[in-house]
């Protein structure tokens, strides 16, 4: 299993495999509406939002959901089976139709993750960079409300848990996804 560096704590905590942290759901220990997701094998509780995370999600997700065509579906806060120790709920996450309607449960994959970031800063950017690059997410963006940017991780290397390639768009840039054609979303609009 990999690592949890850069998140407090978590390194000789309990693991958890997928099936085994839906039981607890499915047995009332953890109920669905509590704020936590399956990390690497570890439970690990979400960060309340605060007024400017909950903007940029609803401002990416509405231009989003008005850009893209039907095959594609736009999940807000949802879980990803993206492995058999991890299953995030990213901020969004943008899916093929048919792989959602496909899904037993949830998805387990996406074209595109995006995280908000506030005080989750380096837990998104390590943690759970690793997860999404583990699982082969094409295009992982991390937008850091504090700095008004948006980190653009692309090509993982599933292997080493990585991105190969990473850089930063700021108001003024132009966010364009790789996998979704037609979709410009101007960084500026984000932080409003």
């Amino acid at each position: 299993m990999g690592s949890l560096e850069g998140v407090e704590g978590l390194a000789s905590a309990r693991r958890f495999r997928t099936e085994e942290y839906h039981r607890l759901i499915t047995a009332g220990i953890l109920d669905e509406d509590e704020h936590v997701e399956l990390l690497e094998g570890v439970i690990v509780e979400m960060t309340p939002q605060k007024r400017p995370h909950a903007r940029v999600i609803t401002t990416l997700t509405g231009k989003l959901a008005r850009a893209l065509p039907p095959e594609y579906s736009v999940r807000i806060q949802l879980p990803l089976t993206l492995s058999d120790d991890s299953e995030p709920e990213p901020d969004l996450a943008v899916v093929l139709q048919s792989e959602e309607d496909a899904a037993p449960a949830h998805p387990r994959s996406a074209l595109l993750v995006a995280e908000v970031s506030g005080d989750s800063l380096r837990k998104d950017r390590s943690l759970k960079g690793r997860v999404y690059a583990r699982a082969n997410i094409p295009e992982y963006w991390i937008a850091n409300v504090a700095e008004k940017c948006v980190e653009i991780y692309t090509d993982p290397v599933s292997s080493e848990g990585r991105y190969a390639t990473a850089r930063t768009v700021r108001p003024g840039d132009t966010l364009v996804p790789r996998h979704l054609p037609g979709v410009e979303i101007p960084v500026a609009d984000l932080f409003a």
